[in-house]
């Protein structure tokens, strides 16, 4: 069932995610060739809990961490390690919540790290722009729909050669970490409610340098192109407001 957020709830919410968008503020100037994925993981933790906050993720249906770090071939859910290091021509994909006070954020950036090759970067900026062309989608829609969402953002990443994962998708958030609607990066009648004041969700493409076929590693999580192609991912969580489409994160 969908959740239709009051105006005090989508208020809880934006003080979540504005304290999200201050975290990735800061990891850009953290993140950087010779760390570890487990300190990134920690100076968000740190960060999130000393603004009284609560890392979203952290033990959600056994997530072991607090951040998903995933680089090159591994699309989303990667896990923290201490063993593994950043290295230069990464690409690194932090997909972060918080729970604050209650309220939800959700969202997700791609970081290059140093000489990243120049498709990977075209592949990353594709991503980005998909998502903006998706929030403009429905923003400028009398009457939107999930599959402005996903028309958008298929349309953009496929002609440009890249593939769309269709395995995973974005989801209503603000009161949970994932809620009603599912938010399809492509065209799919199944994922198709329309879009009505009070919704909150979190659109995210998660597009690829080659197949758009996907599958799960051995750690039950991580998930990885069946190809062994870069994947990018970008994310934001979104409102439906009065006064058009809001970006909260």
């Amino acid at each position: 069932m969908i959740t239709i957020k009051t105006k005090d709830e989508i208020n809880g919410i934006k003080k979540s995610c504005a304290l999200l968008r201050s975290l990735f503020e800061e990891l850009d100037g953290f993140i950087k060739e010779g760390i570890t994925t487990k300190a990134v993981d920690v100076f968000c933790e740190n960060f999130i809990k000393k603004h009284g906050g609560k890392p979203a993720f952290l033990y959600y249906d056994g997530f072991p961490a607090s951040a998903c770090i995933s680089i090159n071939e591994e699309v989303i859910h990667g896990i923290p390690s201490s063993h593994r290091i950043i290295k230069n021509g990464d690409l690194v994909k932090v997909d972060l919540g918080i729970n604050l006070n209650g309220y939800f954020s959700d969202s997700a950036h791609g970081y290059e790290i140093g000489n990243v090759p120049k498709n990977v970067k075209q592949l990353n900026k594709t991503t980005k722009e998909s998502l903006y062309l998706a929030i403009d989608a429905i923003s400028n829609s009398q009457s939107p729909r999930v599959s402005d969402i996903g028309r958008a953002v298929f349309t953009h990443c496929s002609e440009r050669g890249f593939g769309v994962v269709k395995d995973y998708c974005g989801h209503g958030v603000g009161l949970d970490v994932h809620e009603e609607p599912s938010i399809a990066n492509y065209i799919n009648p199944q994922y198709n409610a329309r879009l009505k004041e009070g919704m909150v969700i979190a659109i995210e493409p998660m597009i690829t340098l080659g197949t758009w076929k996907v599958h799960t590693k051995d750690d039950g999580w991580t998930v990885v192109t069946d190809d062994n192609s870069v994947a990018a991912h970008w994310e934001h969580t979104v409102a439906i407001t009065e006064n058009g489409v809001e970006i909260l994160t």
